[in-house]
């Protein structure tokens, strides 16, 4: 077939269907729309379905069917991915139909829908906190729903992203010199993630930062902040004692102490 035969077939199909969806919205027929609208939806055409629900909403409310639409016009947000809307409308859900039999999934949905919208570690992370918020009140309220792996598996996602965060954060510091404020950095990454796999490398970076915190200060500074990184070292060691960071901070420490010891000399 010639190429601008195609092209024509094509724009005069989409034109009609236009013109078809055109008819179908302008119609005062509301139980047309309403077939249409589930036509649309049945064949996941959800920007027509959406109109058309949309359109057909204030008559539909408070008839038998319209928890039903109003459960599908939510998802025709989310299947377009259109996260913030379809997440707003599940809370509208669950608040306009606290005795549905979707209450389980759509609470589900809800989380999910701020999930995402999680962005990457760099941007702000308030869905992704808002996510593992609603993940937790999720399983709270349903301990024998069979979404409760997925909720727990995506709450440890988020956590996973949330101490990588803090993580580049903290290293960033302390790649630029700022050592003070890298040494508390990685220790609220320790203190805030203790069962990470990663736990011994933040305490280590703790030593090192307080340890080249010490050596880049003022003589007069420099005992106590000595002082502290022996007292850093001495938590490693007691918390750590099986990490490949072990002889690491034994140097330090010693460094440390050999500093402390010539000073009172």
């Amino acid at each position: 077939m010639n190429r601008i035969v195609i092209v024509f077939l094509a724009a005069f199909i989409l034109v009609s269907c236009s013109s078809k969806f055109s008819k179908i919205l302008k119609s005062k027929d509301v139980e047309y729309k309403y077939k249409m609208a589930e036509q649309y939806y049945a064949k996941k055409d959800y920007s027509k379905a959406q109109v058309l629900y949309e359109d057909i909403f204030q008559v539909m409310k408070g008839t038998p069917r319209y928890e039903d639409m109003y459960y599908k016009f939510a998802y025709s947000y989310y299947y377009q991915k259109d996260y913030s809307n379809a997440e707003n409308l599940f809370k509208n859900f669950l608040e306009n139909f606290p005795s549905s039999s979707k209450l389980e999934e759509i609470e589900y949905m809800r989380a999910y829908s701020f999930f995402k919208e999680s962005p990457k570690v760099d941007l702000d992370q308030t869905n992704t906190n808002k996510t593992m918020q609603l993940m937790q009140v999720f399983i709270n309220g349903h301990p024998g729903s069979k979404r409760v792996l997925d909720a727990t598996e995506i709450i440890d996602q988020c956590r996973e992203k949330l101490e990588e965060k803090e993580f580049k954060a903290a290293q960033l510091y302390l790649n630029l010199g700022y050592y003070k404020a890298a040494a508390v950095a990685f220790g609220n990454v320790s203190d805030n993630f203790p069962d990470s796999k990663r736990a011994d490398l933040y305490k280590y970076q703790v030593v090192v930062s307080y340890y080249k915190y010490a050596e880049m200060s003022y003589e007069e500074k420099q005992q106590e902040r000595y002082a502290k990184v022996i007292v850093e070292c001495d938590d490693f060691l007691e918390r750590y004692n099986t990490s490949k960071y072990v002889a690491d901070v034994n140097k330090y420490k010693t460094a440390s102490s050999n500093y402390l010891n010539n000073t009172k000399k």
